[in-house]
């Protein structure tokens, strides 16, 4: 303001001095040209800057136009009174006209500048919108297509012109949307919204939720259209997949024999998903808890509400087994369900699966009968085959101990028969010999039942036994009993197992035993006891380099009494692997035998019982 002031003062005297310098200052119109400077003024400055160069200018007039200065240039003071009033008067009215039109012309710029600015924000929202939108004429032709609609069929602007919505509508859905435009043309609607599909540029189909909309002239006639088109084809897409879910939940539910649900905790609905209620023959898709509750057994009626209040305090898991009463037949179902919990934790809402298991506590109850049954019969078969078992004992002794007595009587009589004929030479001393050598081995065959005899009976007991301690005992042992043998034996450290000491002890003997036999031929002998994995199992091992045996023949090594050699090659009955066997059968472990001829033999057993620490 200060400086429109300034600027003003230096108007008006330059105004004063032009009037000074182009006529005297006694002549008339002495305010015309200072009127000029306050209209410049007023147009510069605005209204009050137009009324100081008013007042600047009076007083120039009045004391510095006319000699001597700072007088009163008037001789009469009322002429010089209505003067100034009528200059004042004027220069009111003209200063109050130019800042009048002034305001006027800066609303109208204001109002121009708002036009623009609306009208740029129209049109910005029209290209930059996130939904296609276009005006077009009532053929069909185009007026204006912003880009979001050409991007979402792949056309450029220039393309679209020469196109009509008609060439990219799919066929399949061009027809409803012209019978909707006719509507519109027609005065029945105002606008329609439907769901089409574009064939983009390059080929796919675009699925779009299209709003169309009529523009009337004043006189009400179609002047144009105003399309508005959103992209849907995600969430078709989703749709889709939707459907497709819901078909597959149907048919997986009706494949399990299952129903799906889900239950509001707040109005404590139940809700099937699905049509699954129909798999289950339920009465309903829709329950509430009083409903589910008047079907449920009275006597499962505590046990379900205690379970599922547990379940919505999130204290246990909610996965019980009941009964119904559906159309007056008790069925079982498995009931599970998990819940959705809000940022407290409570629970809002279960979504649960319920399967019929009717016939599975059917059969349940038919295997619980049955086994009830069973083990009776087991009892009364175990307490019949104990007898059974004794009473065979009983007879395996006494069978042993009459055969003993007519041995040694023929023994005996055989040794005095050879005491009292020293004479006897040739064929009859064979006779003899032969005669106390088959009483002798019958003898030994008596000693090798009673033995499979025990080891077949009585309790076993494990306790933890260290296999690589008792195999270098008997080896040691053998080696001192037969020095002139040279075997080289390998036995693996921390052979541990859980088994009966006794028995672990008769085991180790005879396929040691049997070890040290059968390499009694072999230069180099070599005896090794290892252990080794086999599915998770360890399999404990004695291997040797001796005489091995012929794998055709193998299906015959465990039993009693059956040999692989002959007599004369190897001394033995044939009971010390049929006793093994025996050993680890009543472990629960297995054995197995692997050998070739004149390369040695393996045998694996194991022992069931995991190792000891």
């Amino acid at each position: 303001m200060a400086t429109r002031l300034v600027v003003a003062f230096l108007i008006t005297a330059f105004a004063a001095w032009i009037r000074v310098a182009l006529a005297p200052a006694e002549s008339g119109g002495r305010f015309i040209t200072l009127s000029l400077a306050a209209a410049l003024s007023a147009l510069y400055g605005g209204f009050r800057v137009g009324m100081f160069s008013t007042v600047v200018g009076m007083l120039f007039v009045n004391y510095l136009l006319v000699k001597p200065y700072f007088s009163l240039a008037f001789d009469d003071p009322v002429e010089a009174f209505w003067l100034n009033l009528w200059h004042l008067i004027t220069q009111l009215v003209v200063v109050g006209a130019i800042a009048f039109m002034q305001q006027q012309n800066q609303r109208l710029r204001q109002a121009t500048t708002e036009i623009q600015r609306g009208a740029k924000q129209l049109e910005d929202t029209f290209e930059h919108s996130s939904t296609g939108m276009a005006h077009s004429h009532i053929d069909g032709r185009w007026i204006r297509i912003n880009q979001t609609y050409c991007d979402l069929i792949g056309y450029t602007k220039a393309e679209l012109q020469s196109l009509s919505y008609r060439d990219f509508t799919h066929p399949d859905d061009l027809q409803l949307d012209q019978d909707q435009l006719a509507r519109t043309l027609e005065g029945e609607l105002g606008s329609y919204r439907i769901e089409k599909r574009y064939i983009h540029k390059l080929g796919h189909p675009v699925w779009v939720h299209l709003t169309l909309s009529l523009v009337r002239k004043p006189d009400g006639q179609p002047d144009y259209l105003i399309a508005v088109v959103q992209d849907i084809t995600a969430s078709k897409a989703t749709e889709l997949a939707l459907r497709t879910s819901e078909q597959l939940l149907r048919q997986a539910n009706q494949i399990a024999g299952v129903a799906s649900w889900h239950a509001d905790v707040a109005t404590r609905r139940f809700v099937t998903l699905s049509g699954s209620h129909e798999v289950l023959d339920l009465p309903a898709a829709e329950f509430t808890d009083d409903e589910l509750l008047a079907l449920t057994h009275p006597d499962d009626r505590a046990m379900v509400l205690k379970q599922w209040a547990l379940a919505v305090k999130g204290l246990a898991d909610y996965d019980i087994e009941y009964r119904l009463i559906i159309r007056g037949q008790h069925r079982w179902f498995s009931v599970r369900a998990e819940f959705d919990r809000d940022a407290q934790g409570r629970a809002v809402r279960a979504l649960g699966v319920t399967q019929d298991i009717t016939e599975r506590k059917h059969r349940d109850m038919q295997i619980q009968q049955f086994n009830a049954s069973l083990e009776q019969r087991i009892e009364e078969r175990t307490r019949a085959l104990k007898a059974a078992y004794d009473e065979l004992e009983s007879y395996s002794y006494a069978v042993a101990h009459d055969l003993r007595s007519p041995l040694r009587i023929i023994n005996g009589f055989a040794q005095a028969l050879r005491e009292d004929n020293p004479e006897w030479a040739g064929e009859s001393l064979s006779h003899l010999e032969r005669i106390m050598g088959a009483s002798k081995k019958m003898g030994e065959l008596i000693d090798g039942l009673l033995t499979l005899s025990q080891f077949s009976r009585g309790d076993l007991q494990r306790k933890p036994v260290n296999l690589s301690t008792i195999a270098t005992r008997l080896l040691e042992e053998f080696s001192s009993t037969d020095p002139q043998r040279q075997v080289r034996w390998e036995v693996a450290p921390g052979l541990n197992a859980m088994a009966d000491p006794p028995l672990v002890e008769a085991l180790m003997q005879n396929l040691l035993h049997n070890a040290w036999k059968y390499t009694a031929q072999t230069p180099q002998a070599v005896i090794r006891v290892y252990a080794q994995m086999e599915k998770g199992q360890t399999r404990f091992c004695v291997s040797d380099n001796g005489a091995g045996f012929d794998m055709a023949r193998a299906s015959k090594l465990f039993q009693p009494f059956q040999r692989l050699h002959m007599p004369h090659e190897f001394s033995g009955l044939g009971i010390g692997l049929a006793t093994s066997l025996r050993i680890v059968q009543r472990h629960g472990g297995s054995m197995a035998a692997t050998g070739e001829p004149g390369k040695g033999a393996t045998f694996c057993f194991s022992l069931y019982a995991p190792l000891a620490v």
